[in-house]
């Protein structure tokens, strides 16, 4: 292995050694402990920490790096404190995830370090997102972000290349390509000869580096950040490197050829960079010692200080607290001049008026920029916004919403249009695992609205029609927001955009062009988690939301004879259930509507609470009605048949008469 020392000074080199000592000491220390059973699990990256070290020790301490589980010298080259990681791996107080999360599946804005999730791929689009506000802000930082050769198959990893791409972001995609994803070697794993050939594809500028020459990885990194401030892009590394462990210690290697393992360890990356330090002159057996034994007392200080601290405590209260950032709601009330508007015009003034409101805010998604998105929501935002806030998106649901997390990482509120609802099926991963669950995990928010342009009645069928609600009110974590009227839909809307938590925005399409209402001109907002009440009456509640709460005024119309509570939920999640019991108490009888099929919706845990809560104040069993359990489809007759609007009136006078 040859090392080039270029102009770096004798200082400079042992600096770099300390640095890329240390984990590699730190990891000896666990392996010892693991086999002692006091720490659970173990991913090491003994044989690749040059990669880590290298990267880390060329970037500024205020440039965010996204690592993966072994990449434990990007979290000791930021210097944090060891207990502190120590606390982490054994699942303490003093960690980054109160215990709720392992190893290194964590973030820290103090370090600004962004954990991964298992799922891997989804992290090459935050580090979009949080490059994209860096750009916004024209700070002239760089954001770099790690995968492994096994993630590079995943859709994730060519959603984010091509973003970056298309956007010119100046982000770092590390590939480490150790040669094995957990056993799968790389020839079970993709044809082409090297992963970084796959840069080629986005117009994209890649190299190949030996990923165990710490000197290599630093000029590299060095030279390369430099060139992408003076002119922002990004670039695909391919580090050629080995893990000398198991994908994690209880996997072991018996997949791979002894005559590989010989062949790496030869390159070992700690030991050829102090050979080479030695034969120049620049460190000495002694100083090599006397490093190692301050290191290893720095080992044992900091971890007889986290075997210290008690174990964590359960607490019900704090558990359910944090799954949402706090926030307590200031409502700008409505005031001043009123014009009759459709659904969609409000909801259109409201993105408006919101964007004006937060300088800090982008809205992204397909064709929404000139062409002003399938719908004209936000057409004419170009002209007053500019296109570096409302961004046209290729077609990748995952990548734009992980993006949306990383510009909330980077301080700025993002704002994404599914053009359908139905299309969040391919970007329901980061938004179930990073957004729903990163603020419980390490206390980061995730400011992200989406949009959902939802509901049948337009003859859309099967892949322009779901009404898919309760994928995401069973999702802790999530809030859930669906408005019936204009004057609803754009207070509602703005508090969504003000919520610091992520929050899913659904629009009946059906409603856009056919409702009216007297709504104000002047921003305002309304309470997320407060139904309204339409109706008042003595006899049977009815709740409802979206489209189903006009049809259930259209049917009591039909029927004066009825007194009827009407509920709108307006908000799924959070849920008003003190409205809810409060008129099932005093009416006796519930009837719950959805569009959505009946098996596992939403309706199915009203009436369940309900039941839990108001049983004996109730005359009749707790009714839903629900559109088929079927996927909806697209002749008129049979949308008919399928949406529960035709039915709703009789089975509310069955339970009238029951």
């Amino acid at each position: 292995m040859t090392f080039d020392r270029k102009e770096l000074t004798n200082e400079q080199l042992i600096s770099i050694y300390k640095k890329i000592v240390l984990p590699r000491l730190i990891e000896e220390k666990m392996l010892i402990l693991i086999r002692q059973g006091k720490v659970s699990k173990w991913f090491s990256g003994i044989g690749q920490e040059a990669i880590a070290v290298g990267i880390t020790a060329a970037l500024d301490q205020d440039e965010y790096i996204l690592p993966m589980h072994r990449n434990l010298g990007v979290f000791t080259g930021r210097d944090i404190p060891l207990h502190r990681l120590f606390s982490q791996w054994q699942g303490k107080a003093n960690g980054f995830t109160k215990g709720r999360d392992r190893s290194f599946h964590f973030g820290t804005q103090e370090y600004k370090i962004i954990g991964m999730i298992s799922h891997l791929g989804p992290q090459l689009g935050v580090a979009d997102g949080i490059a994209l506000a860096n750009t916004l802000k024209k700070n002239n930082k760089i954001t770099t972000v790690f995968t492994g050769e096994g993630a590079t198959s995943e859709g994730d990893f060519h959603e984010a290349l091509n973003i970056a791409a298309v956007w010119d972001l100046p982000v770092l995609f590390v590939i480490e390509n150790n040669g094995y994803g957990l056993s799968t070697p790389t020839n079970e794993q993709y044809r082409c000869e090297n992963l970084a050939d796959k840069g080629k594809g986005y117009g994209m500028e890649s190299h190949i580096v030996d990923g165990n020459n710490i000197l290599e990885v630093f000029t590299l990194i060095s030279e390369l950040k430099a060139s992408m401030i003076e002119r922002p892009r990004p670039i695909l590394l391919e580090f050629k490197t080995f893990r000398m462990r198991g994908h994690e210690e209880a996997s072991g290697t018996k997949y791979v050829p002894q005559e590989l393992m010989d062949l790496w360890a030869v390159k070992d990356p700690v030991a050829n960079y102090k050979d080479f330090l030695l034969q120049n002159g620049i460190l000495t057996e002694a100083e090599d010692a006397e490093i190692k034994a301050k290191i290893k007392q720095e080992i044992d200080t900091n971890w007889a200080l986290a075997n210290a601290e008690p174990e964590i405590e359960a607490s019900f209260d704090e558990e359910l607290n944090d799954v949402y950032q706090p926030y307590v709601a200031e409502i700008v009330e409505p005031s001043g001049a009123t014009e009759n508007i459709r659904f969609i015009d409000a909801i259109s003034q409201g993105l408006r008026q919101s964007m004006q409101r937060y300088d800090n805010s982008v809205i992204m998604g397909q064709d929404i920029a000139e062409y002003g998105g399938a719908f004209k929501i936000t057409d004419g935002f170009v002209a007053e916004f500019g296109k570096e806030r409302v961004r046209n998106t290729p077609i990748c649901e995952s990548a734009v919403v992980s993006a949306a997390m990383g510009l909330s990482i980077n301080g700025y509120k993002a704002i994404m249009e599914m053009q359908f609802a139905d299309f969040v099926s391919t970007g329901f991963n980061p938004i179930v695992n990073l957004l729903a669950k990163s603020h419980y995990r390490w206390l980061e928010k995730a400011d992200v609205v989406v949009r959902m342009p939802c509901g049948g009645g337009t003859q859309a069928g099967p892949f322009h029609s779901q009404t898919n609600e309760a994928w995401f009110t069973k999702t802790p974590g999530l809030k859930v927001v669906y408005p019936a009227f204009p004057y609803d839909a754009k207070g509602l809307l703005n508090e969504s955009i003000n919520d610091p938590n992520p929050v899913l925005f659904f629009e009946h399409k059906l409603l856009y062009r056919s409702v009216y209402q007297e709504v104000p001109t002047e921003y305002y907002t309304l309470p997320l988690g407060k139904a309204a009440l339409l109706k008042e009456g003595e006899q049977i509640t009815i709740i409802a939301f979206g489209a189903t709460v006009h049809w259930a005024l259209e049917t009591l119309d039909k029927n004066p004879q009825l007194s009827a509570d009407v509920i709108d939920l307006r908000t799924l999640q959070p849920l008003d259930t003190e409205t809810i019991f409060a008129s099932v108490k005093k009416t006796g009888k519930a009837i719950i509507v959805q569009e959505d099929s009946l098996f596992g919706g939403i309706a199915s845990d009203l009436s369940a609470l309900i039941m839990e809560n108001c049983f004996e104040y109730l005359d009749a069993p707790v009714k839903r009605v629900a559109s088929l359990d079927s996927p909806i489809p697209f002749t008129k007759a049979l949308e008919d048949q399928y949406l529960p609007k035709g039915r709703f009136e009789k089975e509310l006078l069955d339970l009238m008469a029951y």
